[in-house]
């Protein structure tokens, strides 16, 4: 702690709809949550106004955490700096060949990926390394002068750096960094070897130019936001929260913004993780469901699942990411998502989204598409009157005439059924969330308990778990915030990677040591050079494996008792059993290989507590019934009479039978006819899911 008279730590997180706050006072164990529609114009307006509504003051505040969706919208809108890719002679077109991948073979329309960087701005680097790093041919300097002088006047803001083999040797790209940046002082320079010591040249250069392509947006944004945040009267650190759920200082932040792409998601993961652990559930889905879009991912033997990349922008045309991240997989679906009627007279709901502004029809501020929230108002599940506790008012006849103009009238509905076919739609689209990080992974997905936030999500989690076949929901405390909350329990992270292509069967562990000591000391300095100070470092190994003559490795954890006896049947049956899992199949009598050697260092910090809520009988007590409202259940055949409760007046042990709706200040809960939910100990709601569909 930087300042030991300051206690709280603030975690604010920026979704395409709403900014969430989470602030935890370390002296006194105090809690506050703040939610307010995020200004897109100026985001940090929206921070303070999140601020604000919880009363929580910035000169109180050692610790500001960040998560921000301004680095993945910048990649997928294409609004990114003019950048420039320097990449070795002979290679320039390796960013648009990528892996010459067709994934639908029979798609007339099929499009490949469209490079961030236009060919006429990528230029050749005269130099070589080998493949071991040793030098080839060395590298023209006075050529990259004259090249970054050239650019400087061409006004490019950004430079990537892309040269082979700067994994094993990494001299020449610190060199033309080097020189970029005294040529072009106001430009912003990646250099591969700074996010991934891996190979794969056409991954990296990918990161490299993604990197570049945000990082003038985003290091100006988190400029901008110190920038306030000083003039409130924050004292303290300022870090963001990586895409692994980690926590890394500003300045890192501000170099390496691509590790940001699912931060918000990422700290989503890691406080389902929490509940999980407090409540001995090893297995659960983590699912968020927000504004603007959905996002699941998995909690597997008690750890999230993560991976060394991912596909931005969908796998056909997709330009891939090689960091560690979590393993997330979203759909554009949330709450703003637009319904609309297209050619065919078919209906279709997302991506594109009313966001904050205008927002959904209901919320009176001059949207006029219809969303699955106004679906959500027109079936009776929100109330016009109790949304965001009341605080902001929602209107029904808005939302209803515009359904029945844009919706229902061309499809020969009425306002309530197409309001019906909305949410059966957006369901669908996100159970392939849901699919796409379990069933695709090899997993069972009915054997998980779904953990559902988001602010959008508990009025869809029963719908969703039908469609999966999923028997157990959890929605935790305060499912709107949930994902600034799970900041909270984030710790400060540094991944690292070394490939090394070693045969498993004649591996030296002394040399495998060494490189797993060298990136475990390198992580322990840069927690050391962080002001804050952990309560503990955790150390966590894991290698990329593959059996001899494949081309894809997958990633496999290795305890430590593994190297201290030098167990290589050790070593290999674990890499059995993971590729068994992950493919189907596995081949015990084949010889593997080490791939690449991965090193998570962790320095634990103090957790928020999870206090139990009040005891009470199976019966909820009569103030926690706030009314009885008609709600749209297609099982029931109609609208149905349903009470409606205040969660925050439901106690331990409170049992209540669908059809029901729990409000809180920032969410509603549905729980479908035939469901039943319990209120566990810690003022969870456990449903279990009934078989009717609705």
């Amino acid at each position: 702690m930087s300042d030991s008279k300051k206690s709280m730590r603030i975690a604010v997180d920026i979704g395409g709809t709403f900014t969430d706050m989470a602030s935890f006072d370390e002296a006194t164990g105090e809690i506050a949550f703040g939610k307010a529609l995020s200004t897109h114009g100026h985001l940090h307006d929206g921070i303070q106004n999140t601020l604000d509504s919880a009363g929580v003051d910035l000169t109180n505040g050692y610790l500001f955490l960040h998560g921000s969706t301004i680095a993945i919208n910048t990649l997928l809108e294409r609004n990114g700096a003019k950048t420039a890719l320097l990449i070795t002679e002979g290679f320039r077109d390796i960013y648009e060949i990528g892996r010459v991948n067709r994934p639908d073979a029979y798609n007339l329309f099929f499009s490949k990926h469209v490079p961030l960087v236009p060919r006429s701005l990528r230029h050749e680097v005269s130099e070589r390394l080998r493949a071991d790093g040793s030098l080839h041919k060395p590298l023209d300097e006075a050529a990259v002068r004259v090249l970054a002088r050239q650019l400087r006047e061409q006004q490019i803001e950004a430079v990537a750096v892309l040269l082979l083999h700067s994994y094993r040797n990494p001299d020449h790209e610190r060199r033309v960094k080097a020189i970029l940046q005294e040529e072009m002082p106001g430009a912003f320079v990646t250099a591969s070897h700074e996010l991934s010591q891996e190979y794969r040249e056409f991954e990296r250069v990918s990161t490299a130019v993604a990197n570049a392509y945000v990082g003038p947006r985003v290091s100006a944004y988190l400029g901008e936001l110190e920038q306030h945040l000083e003039k409130k009267g924050f004292e303290g650190d300022f870090y963001a929260v990586q895409s692994t759920g980690g926590l890394f200082p500003l300045e890192h932040a501000r170099r390496d913004c691509v590790r940001m792409l699912e931060s918000g998601p990422a700290a989503g993961v890691i406080g389902a993780q929490a509940i999980c652990a407090q409540l001995g559930l090893p297995d659960s889905i983590a699912f968020d469901m927000g504004g603007t879009t959905a996002k699941a991912g998995v909690i597997s033997e008690g750890r999230p699942l993560t991976t060394g990349s991912a596909l931005i922008g969908g796998y056909e045309k997709a330009l891939p990411i090689q960091i560690p991240m979590m393993d997330i997989f979203e759909v554009g679906t949330g709450g703003g998502s637009i319904a609309r009627v297209e050619l065919g007279q078919s209906l279709r709901v997302g991506p594109q989204s009313a966001g904050s502004m205008p927002g959904p029809v209901c919320y009176g501020r001059g949207g006029t598409e219809p969303t699955v929230t106004d679906a959500n108002l027109i079936l009776g599940r929100l109330d016009e009157q109790h949304f965001l506790g009341g605080e902001m008012p929602l209107y029904l006849d808005r939302a209803r005439q515009a359904m029945e103009e844009k919706v229902a009238t061309p499809l020969g509905l009425d306002a309530t059924r197409a309001a019906d076919g909305i949410l059966r739609i957006a369901v669908t689209q996100m159970s392939h969330a849901v699919k796409a990080v379990t069933t695709e992974r090899g997993l069972d997905a009915g054997s998980f308990t779904m953990v559902v936030y988001g602010g959008a999500g508990p009025l869809h989690a029963s719908a969703i778990a039908r469609e999966i076949g999923i028997r157990q929901v959890l929605i935790p405390h305060a499912p709107g915030y949930f994902s600034a909350y799970g900041m909270l329990f984030s710790d400060l992270r540094y991944d690292y990677v070394r490939s090394v292509f070693r045969r498993l069967e004649g591996l030296s562990f002394d040399e495998i040591e060494a490189i797993y000591k060298e990136m475990e000391d390198e992580g322990r300095a840069a927690i050391s050079a962080s002001q804050i100070r952990p309560e503990e470092l955790v150390y966590e190994r894991a290698a990329d494996m593959r059996y001899v003559g494949q081309e894809h490795a997958v990633t496999v954890d290795l305890p430590h008792a593994f190297f201290e006896g030098r167990d290589r049947a050790a070593i290999k049956n674990h890499f059995d059993e993971v590729h068994k899992v992950r493919y189907g199949t596995s081949a015990p009598k084949e010889a593997a290989d080490i791939v690449s050697l991965r090193v998570t260092v962790q320095g634990r910090m103090r957790k928020p507590p999870r206090n139990e809520v009040a005891a009470g009988g199976a019966q909820p007590e009569a103030a926690a019934l706030r009314a009885h409202k008609p709600v749209y259940f297609r099982s029931a055949g109609g609208y149905v009479d349903t009470p409606v409760y205040r969660r925050e007046l439901l106690k331990s042990g409170n049992r209540i039978q669908g059809p029901a709706l729990i409000e809180e200040h920032a969410s509603t809960t549905v729980v479908q006819p035939g469901d039943n939910l319990q209120v566990d100990p810690f003022g969870n709601l456990q449903i279990s899911i009934g078989s009717d569909r609705s």
